[in-house]
């Protein structure tokens, strides 16, 4: 439901619709429309009365929701939205690199890898902190020692830093995190994405494994209705019958997506496919197929990484993979 309001609303008839939307359970997420103030309501939208609503002196209409991504369809926002992190923009042209570690396991580890991912061209620093592991006796990472590690290679190198986050009770902890990573198993721990639509750091929204596009919207839909517009969405490869990869990369989903929304893009071949060999044909094809980054593991030691070291390239793979990515880049805009 759409609420149009009136141009000539005093503070203090705002205030008391606020208090009055809040009062029947209802979310309003304030937009600026064509010259007019519009609050988008989310929440129990079966206990607002629209004759009610529509007899208030502070609004103007109440329009029926017909499209249910609001906020994330093209549609309703036409141009494409650029999350930028410092110095780095990711969408609308601009295509960003994001490399590291699976997780953090030392400062020699990170600091090493960090170096070398940024010499090769990477602008953002990934690497996990927190990790949700299928297994409870897997290695599931450093936790706040990892964020600390992560905040040293940030300062030593100036590269901003991607770490996954797991739960809302977490958010104080990643307040040096640039942009927070919601990994696939999470993209409808809906309490999560909550949270994160009330926090203003950009969020990078992983699509779950058995996930269709809509639902991928769908989640990233919680997060713009809290308020937050940076919102980067990541195909990361669902399960199908295949089992010659981890997962199967849907490499479809990015044109589909640019289609339906105005969100950036960014893929993630590493653990779509699990094994490094297959990781840069991948990152390749996403890059020819108009993704606006490319999130990639790196380690520099494989053979004895604590998490998915079978999938990690070594950092001079790396560094022939950025520029093997460049070309198809250059080659794509012919």
């Amino acid at each position: 439901m759409i609420l149009v309001l009136n141009k000539d609303i005093s503070p203090q008839q705002d205030a008391r619709l606020t208090a009055y939307l809040e009062g029947l359970g209802l979310t309003a997420t304030r937009q600026l429309c064509q010259g007019k103030t519009i609050l988008l309501l989310s929440g129990q939208t079966d206990r607002a009365d629209t004759g009610i609503l529509s007899s208030l002196p502070m609004v103007e209409s109440v329009l029926p929701l017909a499209d249910p991504l609001p906020l994330a369809s093209r549609r309703s926002h036409p141009a494409d939205t650029v999350v930028q992190v410092g110095d780095v923009f990711i969408g609308g042209g601009h295509f960003c690199l994001m490399a590291g570690p699976c997780t953090v396991e030392s400062e020699e580890q990170l600091l090493s890898i960090a170096r070398s991912v940024q010499a090769a061209g990477a602008q953002l620093l990934r690497g996990g902190a927190y990790k949700p592991r299928t297994s409870p006796y897997s290695f599931s990472g450093l936790r706040e020692e990892g964020l600390a590690l992560l905040r040293a290679a940030r300062q030593e190198t100036g590269l901003p830093v991607v770490s996954e986050i797991m739960s809302a009770t977490d958010l104080p902890l990643f307040e040096d995190v640039d942009i927070l990573q919601v990994g696939a198993r999470n993209m409808q721990n809906y309490d999560l994405l909550r949270a994160l639509g009330r926090c203003r750091k950009p969020v990078l929204l992983k699509r779950g494994p058995a996930a269709t596009v809509q639902e991928l919207l769908l989640s990233a839909e919680y997060i713009l209705s809290g308020g937050n517009e940076n919102v980067i969405l990541c195909e990361r490869g669902i399960r199908t019958f295949s089992g010659g990869t981890r997962s199967t990369l849907d490499l479809s989903a990015v044109p589909l997506l640019h289609e339906l929304t105005h969100l950036p893009v960014i893929v993630d071949p590493s653990h779509a496919v699990g094994r490094a060999s297959l990781v840069p044909p991948m990152a390749r094809a996403a890059a020819a197929c108009g993704c606006d980054g490319l999130l990639i593991e790196v380690h520099n030691d494989p053979l004895h990484a604590l998490c998915d070291g079978g999938q990690a390239l070594l950092p001079e793979q790396f560094a022939r993979l950025s520029r093997q990515v460049s070309a198809v880049r250059r080659s794509s805009e012919l």
